[in-house]
């Protein structure tokens, strides 16, 4: 292998970049055909939800690849490389995810109807709260989408030589043309497409790597004997980067703030047809990431037993660790033009699918959350125009995002997920106190939500100022000894390099070195959002405490999980569009000072299905729902046209 890995540098050929195009016009006639079928979408909910008519298998693929973006794409292998199949356990925290998703946070969303996440924060808690959240959402949301865009392309660049600009440019303005185009369908439907671009990309590469290495027992055998098959890693030290634990707890709740309460995902959940089929779509995601890193990891090991004794970074071929993929297929599929392009398009694909995905949440919390307050008499035409406008602007602003992202240098990768992290864990927190504490109150979860974030942003920062110990991360070895031939050049990069990797404790003891630096500040990032959310939670139940706890009766129903346990709703799709707005279905309630009335919870067998018209019921009629008139028996049903 050392001849192949130390050999004169390839790139992309007129193959490669055929397929790639071939990717993107695929991505675009679906999304196209998809959202315009059947006359585009007549109203708001058929832009943002799909008009709730949506199977669970196209959606739990979706959910499969809006966060499986192309930094993960690029980023997994790397890091099976260098810390072994440990990396696995991330499968384990991802089914821990879907079955805590699964059973507390999907039914509150789903049977309160809700198309943005955050109008639950305005039910349960106020105008206030729900502003924060839904601001803190859409800087994050804008921050992470353009360095996922940037950060592959430099990647790319830095090792093919592919053009950053036009990598960029034509990515960005695609999956913002079928978003803005064809809504939540087409984003849907064109993730399925690109969830199957990536296991084939990653499959071939599987593949090809395992012929050329010898053989999976070959692989087996190389990768145990230098300590890559290493899932008995039970170490509770929070510093090592991956271990059993930090997957479990940290990497449980990361997910969990992705995945229980982010918009882009809940969305998808609000679009199935009834909660079986949204349960269902979370299954099938789980499923399909599984296969995802499973296979990704999987050519992390292939490819350390490829460059076990000519480490490309040693040798000066690369200089970062996320580049070691796209140079592994540039090395096994020299000859075979074209090859490399599918890998390209697999990369791309995660970028496609995140973007579209992150572009049509943003629309959609803009219009829920700030635009219907404000003009609540808008006609359902002009919503879907200011909606189409609204994916329109957010595209651009994230492709301005990531041609930003160019003066931050190499630190892009680290970039996403410390934006991502820093800022969903206080939110599950939120989220978290307003679902299983009733006593928690509007202080309270805004005092929480800057604590977390404080908190979290300091640990953050300061690992960022003072990076950790490869030795206490637990980085594993490689070596440059078996390189063919070991010319002048290389050894002018090998021996700055090793000197770099020997001396890096000694420079990191200075005595500006805040004693915190290799302790609190070396946790993995992992843990980022569990401090976040954990700190989120303790300070918002403390204050809420302090300043009067808010009473139970003072909540409308279905704001809490456990008001859901004996009651069972389906959001249905719609036989007919209101002719007047697209607002959920609202009665003139009767209830206590301050309690909010969810404008879509009805309890009804959990396998029949609600035609709900979009209807103004006027009138505070026989039907309220009046707590004072028991449990059950005080919740009757309107006129609801079914």
């Amino acid at each position: 292998m050392a001849s192949v890995g130390a050999g004169a540098p390839a790139t992309f050929g007129a193959w490669d970049y055929g397929v790639f195009a071939l990717m993107l016009l695929v991505s675009t006639g679906i999304g196209l055909w998809v959202g315009l079928a059947r006359g585009g979408q007549r109203s708001a909910e058929d832009f943002f939800t799909g008009g709730r008519r949506l199977a669970a298998l196209p959606v739990g693929l979706s959910l499969s690849a809006s966060f499986m973006s192309a930094v993960q794409v690029l980023g997994v292998p790397s890091e099976a490389y260098r810390y072994g199949l440990k990396f696995l356990w991330m499968c384990l925290g991802q089914l821990l995810n879907s079955l805590l998703t699964a059973a507390f946070y999907l039914p509150v969303f789903y049977r309160l109807g809700l198309t943005s996440t955050y109008q639950y924060l305005e039910l349960r808690f106020s105008r206030a709260v729900q502003l924060c959240g839904t601001l803190q959402y859409l800087v994050a949301t804008v921050l992470y989408t353009g360095i996922v865009i940037y950060a592959p392309a430099l990647i790319l660049n830095q090792v093919t030589g592919l053009d950053i600009w036009a990598s960029l440019l034509s990515t960005g303005a695609i999956c913002t043309f079928y978003t803005t185009v064809g809504g939540m369908k087409a984003v849907i439907w064109t993730d399925v497409f690109q969830v199957a671009v990536m296991l084939a990309g990653f499959c071939v590469v599987l593949v090809r790597g395992t012929m050329l290495v010898g053989g999976p027992r070959q692989v087996f055998k190389l990768a145990q004997n230098h300590s890559r098959i290493n899932l008995m890693d039970f170490d509770p030290d929070p510093r090592r980067r991956y271990t059993f634990w930090t997957f479990v707890v940290g990497g449980t709740l990361v997910w969990l703030s992705m995945y229980g309460v982010n918009q882009a995902q809940v969305q998808r959940y609000v679009a199935c047809r009834t909660e079986k089929q949204a349960k269902l779509a979370l299954l099938i995601n789980q499923v399909g990431l599984f296969l995802i890193v499973s296979t990704a990891a999987g050519c992390g090991i292939v490819m350390f037993t490829f460059y076990m004794d000519c480490d490309p970074i040693l040798t000066g071929r690369i200089s970062a660790p996320d580049q070691y993929m796209p140079l592994l297929v540039l090395d096994i599929f020299r000859d075979l033009p074209g090859v490399p392009g599918l890998f390209l398009a697999c990369a791309y694909s995660g970028t496609l699918s995140t973007a579209s995905t992150s572009i049509n949440a943003m629309a959609a919390v803009t219009v829920e959350d700030l635009i219907k307050p404000w003009l609540p008499s808008l006609a359902p035409r002009r919503l879907i125009i200011i909606s189409k406008g609204l994916s329109l602007i957010y595209g651009l602003a994230c492709i301005t995002v990531a041609a930003l992202s160019s003066l931050l240098g190499g630190g892009v990768l680290q970039g996403s997920f410390t934006v991502m992290g820093v800022l969903s864990g206080p939110l599950l927190g939120a989220f978290t106190l307003g679902i299983f504490l009733p006593a928690c109150n509007t202080p309270g979860v805004l005092s929480g939500l800057l604590a977390g974030l404080l908190f979290s942003l300091w640990v953050a920062v300061g690992a960022t100022l003072y990076p950790p110990k490869a030795k206490s991360m637990g980085v594993l070895p490689s070596s440059a000894a078996g390189c063919a031939g070991p010319s002048a050049n290389v050894s002018s990069f090998l021996g700055p390099l090793l000197i770099a990797n020997a001396s890096s404790g000694a420079t990191r003891m200075d005595p500006g070195r805040p004693t915190l630096a290799d302790s609190f500040y070396a946790i993995s990032y992992l843990y980022y959002g569990a401090l976040g959310t954990l700190s989120t939670v303790l300070c918002g139940a403390l204050i809420s405490y302090l300043t009067g706890p808010t009473k139970r009766s003072a909540l409308g129903p279905g704001l809490l999980w456990w008001d859901l346990t004996w009651q069972t709703a389906s959001v249905a799709p719609k036989e007919e569009v209101s002719s007047q707005d697209d607002s959920l279905v609202k009665g003139a309630e009767e209830l206590p000072p301050r309690a909010k009335r969810p404008p879509n919870i009805l309890p009804t067998d959990e396998d029949q299905l609600l035609f709900l018209k979009q209807k103004e019921v006027n009138g505070a009629g026989s039907g309220s729902w009046n707590p004072s008139s028991g449990h059950e028996g005080g919740l009757d049903l309107r006129e609801t046209d079914l």
